[in-house]
Order: C-alpha cells, then sequence, then structure tokens
C-alpha cells in the first residue's frame, strides 16, 4: 500500500498554512471554502443562435438537455444578445441571493431588458439601485402578508364567488379562461381600486388580449429576438403590442388624473393610491407617467403567473383523485362559514394554514416554475463560487426548474406528490417559485393567498371533471410557461355555498 509523503519543509509547511488561512478568511461564506482550484463554466458548443432559438420555443428542453449534459452550472444564451451563467444548486444560490448587493454582485435593472416591450422599463423591475429600493418601498405595503390576509381575502373569494356564480351543471370550459378573469379582476381591485365600471371592464379586455397575443410559441420568439419585434406597422407583433399598451396607458393615466384632480382614495388600500401620495428617491412627487409605468408593470407582470399557477393546481387536483380527496378531506374540517360570500379575516388565516392545502400549492409552483428563472445578477469582481471561477460581467440566473427538478431534494421530481412538503421543510434556496434576494417577487404573498383561497372555494362548491385525461406538458408562454394545451373541465354538480361537502 503507497502512502502520500508530506512535505516537512517549513518554508512549504508556511506557505500553505497562509494560502489556506488565507483562502478561508476571504471566502469563508462560500460554498467552495475549501476549493483551491476553479472550473471553467461549461457551455454548448452549438451556435448561440440556435440556443437562443430553442430556448425560446422549448424551454423545458432546453434546460432538461443541458441540465444533463453539464450539470448544476453552465453558460446559456438565453438571449439574442447575452449569455448567462444558469445555477441551480442551492448553496450557490444562497450566496448568490444574500450577496447581491455588495461590490461583488449586483442587481442592475437593465439587465430585465426581456421584459421591457410589456412593461416598460421606469418601474421597480426596471429600475436598480437606490431607485429601485425606493420604488419597492413605496409599493410594497399593499402587498405585504398582513395586508394580503386582511384586505384582501374577501375580495379573492368574492370575485371567485362571482365566476363560479356564472357555471352552470354541464358547461365545459377551458380553466385557463376561468382563472384569468379572477386574477384580472383581483389585480385591478388591488392595484388600481377598481370593482366594476366602463374602465374595469375595459382593461380586464386589453390586459387579457395582450397577454393572449403574445401566448404562442411565435410570439415567444418574437419577445426573445429585438429585430422581430419591431414596429412595423398594425400588422406586426411590435405594432400590435404597441397599440394595446398606448391603449392601457391611456386608461391608467385618465384614472390617475382623475383620482388627483378629485383627491380620490380608495376604500381599500391600492398602489395607486400610495403612488399619488408618494415621492421618488430625490424627494419630489412623481409624474403622472412615472405612476403609469409603475401600474403597468404591476398589471402586466401580477396576475398571469397566478393564473397560470392556478390552472395548474386545479388540473393535478382533478388529475389524480387521491389528491382532491385528501384536500377535500382537510377543508371539511372547516366550518361552513368559510364558504360564505364575506370570511373575516380569522377565517382567511384559518384557510392558510391548513397543511395540506399549502403543500398542494407548494407542489404546483414546483413542479411547474412558472417563471424557470430568476432575474440576472452581475459578477463586478472576479467570484470563485461552487467550484466555477466567474470572471467581471458575468451575467448569473437561478434556473428554478432545474432547482426544481433536483432528484436529491425531490425525489421522482416528476410526479405531483405534495406529500414531500409535509415530510420536510424546504430551505429558501430549495424552494424558491418566487426568486430572491433584492428581486424576490413583490406580489408572493398575494399569489399565494389567492391559490389557496380559490382553489378551496372551487373545490367547495363545485364538482368539475377533466374533459381529458392525458398528461399535458408545459411549455412557454410569452416570458412565462404555461399549459400546452388548454385544460377543459365540464361541471358535474354545484353545492351550496354553505354546504358541508
Amino acid at each position: 500500500m503507497t502512502t502520500t509523503q508530506v512535505s516537512k519543509c517549513p518554508f512549504h509547511v508556511a506557505q500553505q498554512i497562509f494560502q489556506k488561512k488565507h483562502y478561508i478568511d476571504s471566502n469563508s461564506t462560500r460554498p467552495d471554502a475549501q476549493t483551491f482550484a476553479a472550473k471553467p463554466i461549461p457551455h454548448s458548443k452549438t451556435p448561440k443562435i440556435l440556443q437562443a432559438a430553442q430556448w425560446a420555443l422549448d424551454p423545458v428542453g432546453y434546460i432538461e438537455k443541458s441540465v444533463k449534459r453539464h450539470g448544476d452550472v453552465f453558460r446559456a444564451p438565453v438571449s439574442s444578445k447575452k449569455s448567462y451563467c444558469l445555477v441551480s444548486d442551492p448553496k450557490m444560490l444562497q450566496y448568490l441571493f444574500t450577496h447581491d448587493t455588495g461590490k461583488a454582485l449586483s442587481s442592475p435593472g437593465e439587465l430585465t431588458q426581456v421584459t421591457a416591450p410589456l412593461i416598460g422599463k421606469k418601474n421597480v423591475i426596471g429600475t436598480g439601485g437606490k431607485q429601485h429600493q425606493h420604488r419597492r418601498k413605496v409599493t410594497m405595503p399593499p402587498l405585504r402578508p398582513q395586508n394580503c390576509l386582511k384586505t384582501y381575502s374577501t375580495i379573492i373569494q368574492q370575485v371567485t364567488q362571482a365566476v363560479i356564480d356564472q357555471w352552470q351543471v354541464g358547461d365545459s370550459f377551458d380553466l385557463r379562461v376561468e382563472m384569468q378573469k379572477i386574477t384580472t379582476r383581483v389585480i385591478l381591485r388591488v392595484v388600481l381600486g377598481l370593482k366594476s365600471g366602463t374602465r374595469a371592464h375595459l382593461l380586464e379586455h386589453l390586459l387579457n388580449s395582450l397577454l393572449n397575443m403574445i401566448a404562442t410559441p411565435v410570439s415567444s420568439l418574437r419577445l426573445f429576438v429585438p429585430w422581430l419585434r419591431t414596429d412595423l406597422g398594425p400588422w406586426t407583433l411590435g405594432g400590435r403590442m404597441r397599440l394595446l399598451k398606448n391603449k392601457i396607458a391611456t386608461c391608467l393615466l385618465a384614472e390617475i388624473k382623475e383620482r388627483r384632480n378629485n383627491n380620490q382614495a380608495s376604500e381599500e388600500m391600492d398602489v395607486l393610491s400610495l403612488l399619488l401620495s408618494a415621492k421618488d428617491h430625490e424627494g419630489c412627487d412623481l409624474s403622472d407617467q412615472d405612476i403609469c409605468d409603475e401600474l403597468m408593470m404591476f398589471l402586466i407582470a401580477g396576475f398571469e403567473a397566478t393564473t397560470v399557477a392556478l390552472t395548474w393546481s386545479l388540473y393535478w387536483t382533478h388529475f389524480l383523485p387521491e389528491v382532491k380527496q385528501n384536500l377535500l378531506t382537510e377543508l371539511n374540517e372547516l366550518p361552513n362559514e368559510l364558504s360564505n360570500s364575506n370570511p373575516d379575516s380569522h377565517d382567511a388565516s384559518q384557510l392558510m394554514s391548513l397543511p395540506y392545502l399549502s403543500a398542494v400549492c407548494n407542489e404546483t409552483l414546483r413542479i411547474h416554475s412558472v417563471v424557470m428563472l430568476t432575474f440576472a445578477r452581475q459578477v463586478n469582481e472576479p467570484l470563485q463560487l461552487g467550484g466555477y471561477q466567474f470572471k467581471p460581467g458575468d451575467l448569473v440566473m437561478g434556473s428554478t426548474y432545474s432547482l426544481h427538478r433536483r432528484e436529491d431534494l425531490y425525489p421522482q421530481s416528476d410526479r405531483f406528490r405534495p406529500e414531500r412538503f409535509l415530510e420536510r421543510t424546504f430551505s429558501p434556496y430549495e424552494f424558491m417559485p418566487f426568486g430572491g434576494g433584492v428581486r424576490r417577487c413583490m406580489g408572493s404573498a398575494l399569489a399565494q393567498s389567492e391559490m389557496k383561497i380559490v382553489l378551496a372555494t372551487v373545490l367547495r362548491q363545485v364538482d368539475l371533471s377533466l374533459v381529458s385525461n392525458h398528461p399535458i406538458k408545459q411549455v412557454r408562454r410569452g416570458i412565462a410557461s404555461g399549459p400546452k394545451s388548454p385544460v377543459r373541465v365540464t361541471v358535474k354538480k354545484k353545492y351550496s355555498k354553505s354546504a358541508s361537502l
């Protein structure tokens, strides 16, 4: 048996101690603190333009193929102009999202350019640094968990009830269309305080038209290739998007002007009311256009992801009868008052704390990462992380889709199994459907509340069945993702609002 000979030379020993101490002292918070040799970040030799096209048209296939070939870290040209480093290692993600405001890592607003054609640049998503922090602080109060529970739980239930009341036994419909009605009307209440009226109906129609326009695979490709979205007139995607965005902006500016001139305040806490009284990061009043840009961001980014998540959650609860039965068993243990049209915050808090309902919602967000990547972070100084060498200028994104499909965290990850969230607790860097760090989704509390309230209300009042039991794949829908085909259901039976199922 051979043995390793260790040098006894005092100079060599001192040198090794110094190098090791220096490395650990300066990098002790990083997951590679004991690593001495950094590996280059792997990448595919396929032409970048072909990779970008595959990412735009088939993001699930592209990520799965790349992870299988390269592992937890790899370079990917997910836009036509830049390559990004996609990361799905939890320890690396923890470092990225706890150090994204320092010298080595930053989160500039200009890195969110892919969202600009839809929501513009002068808003919480499009800004960076102190301006981003200030806008986030100003607009966050209505979206905090306590306000979502106290103020918006009743709104969500009432809106859901109004949609359910239109369903009749024997009706067949696409779940996504019906869920979109709910989420659009909820976001109009949360952001603008609009309950009904001509402007509310018009905005609902315009928002749905804009998002449906970009939901096809070809339209998705155009979002990621700048010259394909060039505005060459109303017959092009760019032209149609511009016309719809202008109509939405016109409605928003009219609402802003009316509320400002009449010194109106909404009956509920809404984003617009706060923006009308807010100051910018330099202490000046926000202009009407500044407010319009923020509202556009909240309206367009604020309901599509929740629509898709609700569609998937109802799909799985009806695709797997045992999941539906387990959920109904838990819901039936609640008092019947939770089915009424005006639950109080105490009732809603009971609903929010139901373990299996939470597990179903979490498993939906895990298996179907609606937004597959986090916002990018920029490397500003040489950085060794996870055994890889990152250089200044590198752009790094968390790959939530591949994180949520890790077999070491989620055995049989392609199975929908809510019980995994009852069996163990996952860290914020193992389960992160809403991103992390300074750019974590502001609407996460609202989205989670909405998912639970809508799912519980529908299941307790309506017996639905899937028209087809064929599995449905996840594909791109604009910037986000969603079901490849419509999730059609039939209304088999409706129950009394106060009935015990």
